[in-house]
C-alpha cells in the first residue's frame, strides 16, 4: 500500500487489497513496465533471479504507466470484462 507521503502519480510498485461488495477480499503487486525493468537491471548486478534473467511474482500485474488512477482503471477494467479473479489472488476470510 502506498506510504502517507509518497506521490500517487507516480506509484510504480505496491500490494493491492481489493475488497468487492460480496465481502470477499483479493490481493495482486501491481509494477509498471519501467519498474520490472529497474528491478531485473538491479538483479543482473546483484545475481538475484539468476542475474535478472527472469521476472516471476505470484498474482503479479503488470501495467504500463504509474499512477494508483492508471492502476484503479486497470483494475476496473478487469472487473468488468470479468478476469479481475484470473489476475487476483482470494485471501482467506478472517
Amino acid at each position: 500500500m502506498p506510504g502517507p507521503d509518497e506521490d500517487l502519480d507516480s506509484v510504480c510498485n505496491v500490494d493491492v487489497e481489493v475488497r468487492l461488495t460480496d465481502g470477499s477480499r483479493w490481493s495482486a503487486t501491481v509494477f509498471t513496465v519501467a519498474e520490472v525493468e529497474r528491478l531485473m537491471k538491479n538483479w543482473s548486478r546483484n545475481g538475484e533471479a539468476l542475474g535478472g534473467g527472469y521476472f516471476w511474482c505470484s498474482d503479479g500485474l503488470i501495467v504500463p504507466e504509474p499512477g494508483i488512477n492508471s492502476m484503479t482503471w486497470v483494475i476496473r477494467g478487469l472487473l468488468d470484462a470479468g478476469e479481475f479473479d484470473d489476475v487476483f489472488h482470494r485471501l482467506e476470510d478472517e
